[in-house]
């Protein structure tokens, strides 16, 4: 399973999908990744956010917009990083005892699993992980959704909940709860429900206390001014946020719909992403890539098939043509 070798399995790989079945990356619908495929609208941004080193004020604007969108206590501190992943990659030295176990359920995607087994921590991926030292959970999970409880959370020990996917159902979120824990760390990532991936924004929310250590080691500008100014615009446009809800709703039960009369059973996902159980998913996947519309396997099922959705009409009949 990928999740215990250490590796970073992802999706995209346009390019030797390309070099396999043919055309140019203009003619392929990507969806192997779970980004929104229409993005939050870049605002006109002053020279000054390209020329000058960014300053103080905005990140403080970009942190309250962050503390209103989320609705992050008072009493917790918001890092923003460059990216989800660069936090991701840093974690494993915020926590204490290299060596010791960490408890990552399986099957998740395998950053966190990569970066706490570079550290020497050993990686545990079972249901349960009694004297873990630190535990990771994915809010709602990649590739299958899951949503855990409030009572699911451990109750020691350090706890990352990664909730990447989670502004698609902000009630659902356990950031209050757990910001109750004082060894809690949440993860927000603004490139897949904005999809601005490109960006590279993510927050780090936690104890100020955690955080310190995760601020000594990203720098005195870990986020660009551009980035700033957009991530701030975008939380500050909640009104965005509710209308492309609503929208991936629609998509995702349309995009089941067209997998489920092509054969395959909807098994969980979000509304940024839908994971299916086909026959044969690898057969399925070469099936959409002689169509030009690429998608995501496991190597850890030969079943499991994920998709993304489309962002335009044309990518739509794109995918229906693929499938027919």
């Amino acid at each position: 399973m990928d999740t215990l070798a250490g590796g970073r399995d992802h999706g995209g790989g346009l390019d030797a999908a390309c070099a396999r079945w043919g055309g140019g990356r203009a003619q392929w619908l990507d969806l192997s990744t779970g980004i929104n495929p229409v993005p939050y609208p870049l605002p006109d941004l002053p020279a000054s956010v390209w020329t000058a080193l960014p300053d103080s004020a905005a990140s403080a604007r970009l942190i309250v917009a962050a503390r209103r969108f989320w609705e992050v206590p008072d009493r917790l501190g918001i890092l923003p990083v460059p990216g989800a992943s660069a936090a991701i990659a840093r974690l494993p030295g915020v926590a204490k005892g290299s060596g010791a176990g960490v408890h990552i359920p399986a099957p998740t995607y395998n950053e966190h699993a990569a970066a706490f087994a570079a550290a020497g921590w050993r990686v545990m991926t079972g249901p349960e992980a009694p004297g873990a030292g630190a535990c990771v959970l994915v809010h709602p999970n990649n590739p299958d959704g899951r949503l855990w409880s409030a009572g699911e959370l451990p109750q020691s020990g350090l706890l990352i909940l990664d909730e990447s996917f989670c502004d698609i159902a902000p009630e659902a979120s356990l950031l209050r709860r757990a910001a109750q824990r004082p060894e809690t760390l949440v993860l927000k990532s603004f490139g897949k429900f904005w999809g601005l991936a490109g960006l590279r924004l993510g927050f780090v929310i936690g104890a100020p206390a955690l955080l310190a250590t995760l601020r000594e080691v990203t720098g005195p500008w870990p986020v660009s001014g551009p980035a700033l100014a957009i991530g701030a615009a975008a939380l500050e446009d909640p009104a965005w946020a509710d209308a492309t809800r609503e929208r991936l709703r629609e998509d995702a039960e349309r995009l089941d719909g067209l997998m489920t009369r092509a054969g395959a059973v909807a098994i969980g996902g979000t509304t940024l992403f839908r994971l299916y159980r086909t026959g044969n998913a690898a057969g399925m996947q070469a099936r959409l890539a002689r169509g030009r519309v690429w998608s995501r396997c496991f190597p850890y099922s030969e079943h499991w098939l994920r998709l993304g959705l489309p962002g335009s009409e044309a990518g739509w009949q794109q995918l229906a043509a693929a499938l027919a």
